[in-house]
């Protein structure tokens, strides 16, 4: 039976699609097959776009909600008294996303001016839809009882509903405010099912917002994507008296001719001080031979913004300026979704998800488990590409959120200098290790590693001087518990010293790879996409095993199906026929796996052709795991459907090394980084014991 929730507002703004965002997340992650919908548009004044519930939802999530009904049509029905018809029209909205679904989280109207009939459409709908009622309200300027009393008035306009929580937004981000609320609601008898701190980044719009709020003009249009606006300032005073206001994330408001607080702010950003940048006020563009003397700083991504109005006016603008996610802020969206999701009750979600369909392991569900997974081991990763601008901000990241102990391998003096150009806060216990200062300690080592090679401790020094194998040789000696890199260097200059001093597991014959695919409905897992071009059936078979024990490693029922252009006995070649052999051996090899081939891939994923294709097959139809049957197929299948179909994949992990080392692509963006870090971890926390230092 599928759960519907419709969400209420107590009043006007409290923050209702961001806790819709959120709670969609927070099923997600439950591995729950959650459905949204904002059945009756509620556009802003100023809004020429789509429906920004709706436009949010597709742009951070693989849902496609439906097209809200005008608010229009709504008057129209209400002037006409058609309630029913627009109610049916409601209710097919919502049932065009249940098909998939166990639960589906229903947007309802916010009451205000042009909705003063918000309360009766939102019970009407919950009627209609026999929906369980959320009530999401605020607590920004409110006292617990305050709070309370706004629920209570709210929750008299669902009296023939039911009411499956309240979830207070906006709440002082402190444990105390939090509990007082909750608190205050349980003894009232309203569920609390979420306290939602309020946070300062929540609000942080980009250079760019404030830019297109204002109607400013770009005078060097810097890093403006990627700074954020925590705070702003008027400085108006001499310059001694305005540089404790230039801090980082602070946008300073000044005039434009006001060269002696330009000046400072660029020598302050270029100290590694990182404001958000300058807006100028009364059109007045500074003389060319000042812009010049901040050469450096603007090079280096500060960004200037220029407008008419006086400064005056412009704070009054900066004031009133409207704090909604843009929805092309994708960074800010995923903070807000990921944010609400933490702060509500997990037991609650999983009670309002449950559902007798079985459950497959979505995209959002497998990123959080990977992210929970690492912080459980906190597991010392070496990065040896320390001075990379994404390593960097990869590896603030992943300390800063408790993922991985970080070791960044490079001169300290510069990894502290890009990180300053990049705006990134360099964690305190972030460790920076020179690899000058520690080559020698290596030598001796790696000769007795290498000895059967006849490695000489010159040859040695010499290795040591590329981060990778100094890397290499902290991960074989116990000292760290993985290695990532590849951001910048081959997979070959990455997995080569990783097979030379790490060498195989015990019990692998071989080193293969996999990707972590997150397509829409679940992750598949794809191996071998990256490592080994023509593998014979006795290597496949290991490829095989190796990825089952890997998506089992993360969470996913290894389901396995061995590709070819053929599916059972239906094709003959050598090609085919190495398949057949390769299940046959990975069958008598483990025989707790369900393993199947030789399939086509559309058998594999798809009931409908399995049924037909392959109606025994124990895999077909509902294959997780996906093994090619060469590099050439699998590379170019995974290139295919990550571009196609937008899908987001993690990977290359590489399997059957004694020790974690995985690879990066080189266009690997810092998310990528974070997450690759985060699967070497938990490969970290899966060995069984450690391998004493050689």
């Amino acid at each position: 039976m599928i759960h519907y929730l419709l969400l209420a507002p107590t009043l006007d703004g409290v923050g209702l699609t961001t806790v819709s965002l959120g709670l969609v997340r927070a099923f997600e992650r439950e591995g729950i097959h959650v459905g949204f919908v904002k059945p009756i548009a509620q556009t802003r004044p100023g809004d020429d776009g789509p429906e920004r519930s709706t436009a949010l939802i597709r742009a951070t999530t693989h849902l496609e909600p439906p097209t809200p009904i005008p608010m229009s049509r709504v008057e129209a029905a209400l002037r006409e008294r058609e309630e029913e018809r627009l109610l049916e029209e409601v209710v097919e909205r919502v049932h065009s996303v249940t098909p998939t679904a166990d639960v589906v989280v229903i947007e309802g109207l916010v009451p205000n001016e042009e909705a003063p009939f918000a309360d009766q459409i939102n019970a009407q709908i919950a009627t209609a839809l026999d929906a369980d009622v959320v009530l999401v309200g605020s607590a920004k300027g409110l006292d617990p009882v305050a709070v309370v009393n706004t629920f209570r008035l709210a929750s008299s306009a669902f009296a023939s509903t039911r009411i499956a929580g309240c979830i207070v937004n906006r709440v002082p981000a402190d444990a105390n405010a939090r509990f007082d609320c909750a608190t205050a609601l349980q003894a009232a008898l309203l569920p609390c099912v979420g306290t939602i701190a309020l946070r300062d980044a929540f609000m942080a719009p980009r250079m760019r917002d404030i830019q297109r709020a204002l109607g400013a003009r770009s005078l060097t249009a810097g890093s403006g994507e990627g700074r954020r606006v925590m705070r702003w300032t008027v400085a108006a005073m001499t310059v001694p008296n305005c540089l404790s206001a230039m801090s980082r994330g602070t946008l300073i408001v000044t005039p434009g001719d006001r060269y002696d607080v330009m000046m400072a702010a660029c020598l302050t950003d270029l100290g590694g001080g990182a404001i958000a940048g300058l807006l100028l006020s009364g059109g007045l563009v500074p003389d060319p031979r000042v812009l010049a003397l901040c050469k450096r700083a603007l090079d280096l991504g500060l960004p200037i913004l220029l407008v008419d109005s006086n400064t005056v006016e412009t704070a009054n603008a900066l004031l009133s300026m409207d704090t909604e996610l843009p929805v092309d802020d994708l960074e800010r969206i995923e903070l807000v979704m990921n944010s609400v999701a933490d702060d509500l009750d997990r037991t609650w979600i999983q009670k309002m998800g449950k559902n007798d369909r079985a459950r497959r392991m979505t995209a959002p569900a497998f990123r959080h488990r990977l992210l929970e997974q690492a912080r459980a081991g906190h597991r010392r990763i070496v990065l040896p590409e320390g001075t990379e601008p994404r390593t960097i901000r990869a590896a603030a990241q992943c300390q800063a959120r408790g993922i991985a102990r970080c070791v960044l391998l490079g001169e300290e003096a510069k990894i502290r200098h890009v990180a300053a150009d990049l705006g990134v806060e360099i964690p305190a216990d972030l460790e920076i290790m020179d690899p000058e200062q520690h080559i020698d300690a290596y030598v001796g080592p790696m000769v007795e590693l290498r000895k059967h090679k006849g490695l000489t401790p010159v040859e040695a020094r010499n290795a040591l001087e590329d981060t990778i194998v100094l890397g290499t040789m902290m991960l074989a000696r116990g000292e760290v518990d993985g290695l990532v890199s590849g951001a910048i260097h081959t997979t070959a200059h990455t997995v080569r010293p990783a097979l030379q001093l790490i060498r195989t597991a015990p019990q692998a014959r071989l080193v293969s790879s996999v990707f972590f695919m997150c397509l829409p409905e679940q992750v598949l897992v794809y191996g071998d996409c990256a490592i080994n071009p023509d593998p014979t059936a006795e290597e496949l078979a290991d490829i095989a095993i190796q990825s089952a024990d890997s998506a089992q490693a993360f969470g996913i029922e290894p389901l396995v199906a061995l590709i070819s252009y053929s599916t059972g006995s239906s094709g003959e070649g050598v090609d085919v026929d190495k398949v057949r052999q390769a299940t046959a051996l990975a069958r008598e090899r483990r025989p707790d796996l369900q393993i199947d081939g030789p399939l086509q891939y559309d058998a594999a994923v798809m009931p409908e052709v399995a049924a037909q294709k392959a109606p025994q097959s124990p895999v077909a139809g509902r294959a997780s795991v996906l093994i090619f049957p060469d590099l050439n197929t699998g590379n170019t299948t995974y290139k295919a459907v990550q571009r196609s179909a937008k899908v987001v994949s993690i990977g290359p992990m590489l399997q059957g090394l004694a020790k974690p080392v995985n690879d990066l692509s080189r266009g690997a963006l810092v998310e990528d980084i974070v997450y690759t870090i985060a699967l070497t971890a938990i490969q970290a926390n899966a060995l069984t014991h450690k391998v004493e230092p050689a």
